[in-house]
């Protein structure tokens, strides 16, 4: 597919592109999936100067479009390979659905609300990324009637791991989430799963708005 023209945005874009790789995003199918994916289209308009910059901005209903290099984190750490499908909970922008899509088989990504989603699905059919299927629902009850899934990515921070997320992971996959508590010490962790046994392995430090039950009753 050819890439989007970036316009104004193409020397934040090449600057954003050296600072991925500045700090230690190596895998390449990664860093081709950022430079396709046009984030100036993951932002409001009042962002446009600031789509590539190296930081979290805001997006309606009080949620954020995460800080890129914990996008290209997150999905490193994934090792997502082109057969697999993938869960996301929380689609907020889409972006992280977008740089999956570049990567899976096939993408599920769960928002809570409405007017997210709906924005989030029609960037996709403008960008042509007909395998992200956005639905709205409760992140925390995932998309069982998808499952399983060979990775999980939750875009919010929980408490603890949820397991209905759990169950729909599949036998060798992989599952990561912000862990903590709201306003407190947030990590990264990375769930495994092999048969009845499921490891944890803390990664990154982070901030992440939480992840709360149900679709949302408004917006």
């Amino acid at each position: 597919m050819a890439k989007q023209p970036v316009g104004d945005n193409s020397v934040g874009r090449m600057q954003f592109m050296l600072t991925m790789r500045r700090r230690g995003i190596g895998d390449g199918a990664v860093l081709r999936a950022l430079d396709e994916v046009p984030r100036e289209h993951f932002v409001g308009h009042e962002f446009q100067d600031a789509a590539y910059a190296d930081q979290a901005l805001p997006i309606a209903c009080g949620q954020t479009i995460s800080q890129p290099y914990v996008v290209a984190y997150m999905t490193e750490q994934l090792r997502v390979r082109p057969e697999h499908k993938v869960l996301e909970i929380g689609a907020g922008s889409g972006y992280q659905a977008a740089i999956l899509s570049r990567l899976a088989q096939e993408v599920v990504s769960v928002e809570r609300y409405r007017t997210l989603a709906d924005a989030a699905r029609a960037r996709m059919q403008t960008l042509g990324y007909q395998n992200v299927d956005i639905r709205v629902g409760d992140g925390l009850a995932g998309a069982p009637d998808r499952a399983p899934f060979d990775r999980i990515i939750v875009t919010a921070a929980a408490e603890t791991v949820p397991d209905a997320l759990v169950e729909q992971l599949a036998d060798g996959g992989v599952m990561l989430l912000p862990l903590g508590p709201q306003g407190g010490v947030q990590h990264i962790v990375k769930v495994t799963k092999s048969g009845a046994e499921v490891q944890q392995e803390e990664l990154l430090g982070v901030r992440f708005v939480p992840l709360l039950p149900g679709p949302a009753r408004e917006l």
